[in-house]
């Protein structure tokens, strides 16, 4: 791991995006029930996975730093055929927490894609991405 002691203590904030892509037909069924499964809430399940996923990143990820969060927030949005993630992590910390804003997003749509895996394996998770991260030396903005 890198040694963070050095470095200041800052409020530390990433967002990250992904998408789970359906085939028109699944997605069209899904919506028609408000995207409620065999398993139950599919949103919701995939939101406490995300959340869940997020507090686990270190264990996950070899090198990552453990660090005591603030706040996680995942939104999931139905868009065109698509179940649009959005993940928000904050911290106060000397690291920051773009690997955990990645790691919900990808929790949520490995989710998504286990609760409607019966439907269609024709699911795709895809776009997993960093849009934001700021507290540390580097800012950035997608």
């Amino acid at each position: 791991m890198v040694d963070v002691s050095e470095k200041e203590t800052t409020k530390r904030m990433a967002i990250a995006t992904g998408k789970v892509f359906f085939p028109k037909e699944v997605f069209s069924t899904l919506a028609e029930k408000d995207f409620l499964g065999a398993k139950g809430s599919i949103v919701q399940t995939a939101i406490i996975a995300g959340i869940q996923g997020v507090k686990k990143t270190s264990e996950l990820i070899p090198l990552c730093h453990q660090l005591n969060l603030s706040k996680v927030q995942i939104d999931i949005t139905p868009s065109d055929n698509t179940l649009e993630i959005k993940c928000k992590v904050s911290c106060t910390e000397r690291t920051g927490v773009e690997m955990e804003a990645l790691t919900g997003v990808s929790i949520s749509a490995l989710t998504i894609y286990d609760m409607c895996k019966a439907l269609s394996h024709d699911i795709k998770i895809g776009e997993i991405q960093l849009e934001y991260k700021t507290g540390g030396k580097h800012e950035y903005s997608r």
